[in-house]
């Protein structure tokens, strides 16, 4: 079977951030979470490093990226470089799901679009609030449901603790004592220019390996993935960066 990391890697060559939503609104939570010069910042399976150098090249922030993936982390490293940030950050080269990935306590916590490092998203907090610093910031990217899915669409995201609907989403950070403060939520064009342009980075792909050993089943789990996209996915699957702090916070 295709490597899922290589799937990605393939599917996501021309992305800089890794998950349907702008630029723009990822400063914009940069703003909610009041991130200056003096805030520490920690993004979980951070992939080719986005937030992080948006971050530190908009309020000065410094921060630490932690991704398996070695080719995720060698583009964080060179767009770092490019935005003249580098001196700021760190990334490093391990399992975002291990608790000991990082030391020491952050002001903003992040995981976005990576929740499976926890087996969803109730793990994944859990995993997040114990580098936490007091009074600090959560931020974590996640789909949601927002109409009702057809039992097929469901089963294609069966995985950790599933997904809920927005309600059923804030249950799960109130079970964990956690208040959320804040989403910024993905638009259809933001899904769209996210999912179909990697249909076109597998087809150049393609064009280009046409004899690579594992085309014939990347070409399968595109098809899939569009197919399941249209007929689905696009009318009822939501995605967005949810904000929480402790009660205490």
């Amino acid at each position: 079977m295709v490597d899922t990391v290589r799937l990605h890697e393939i599917s996501e060559s021309t992305h800089w951030v890794m998950n349907p939503i702008s630029v723009e609104k990822l400063e914009l939570l940069g703003e909610i979470c009041r991130v200056g010069p003096d805030t520490s910042v920690v993004d979980l399976a951070c992939g080719k490093g986005a937030l992080l150098s948006l971050f530190a090249k908009r309020f000065g922030a410094r921060g630490i990226g932690v991704d398996i993936h070695r080719p995720f982390l060698a583009d964080a490293r060179s767009r770092a470089e490019e935005l003249g940030v580098s001196a700021s950050l760190s990334f490093r080269e391990a399992d975002a799901g291990d608790p000991a990935c990082v030391r020491g306590r952050f002001d903003v916590v992040c995981c976005i679009g990576a929740t499976w490092i926890g087996g969803g998203l109730a793990g994944t907090l859990e995993l997040m609030c114990r580098l936490l610093a007091p009074g600090g910031w959560l931020l974590v990217g996640e789909c949601y449901w927002a109409s009702p899915p057809s039992a097929d669409t469901r089963r294609r995201h069966v995985g950790g603790d599933g997904f809920a609907d927005l309600p059923g989403t804030l249950a799960r950070f109130e079970a964990l004592d956690l208040d959320l403060v804040e989403m910024v939520l993905a638009s259809h064009d933001e899904w769209d220019r996210y999912t179909a342009s990697q249909w076109l980075n597998v087809s150049e792909w393609l064009l280009a390996n046409p004899a690579d050993p594992d085309a014939a089943e990347v070409r399968a789990i595109r098809d899939d993935a569009r197919r399941g996209y249209l007929a689905g996915d696009r009318a009822c699957l939501g995605w967005g960066v949810f904000v929480a702090r402790t009660h205490t916070g």
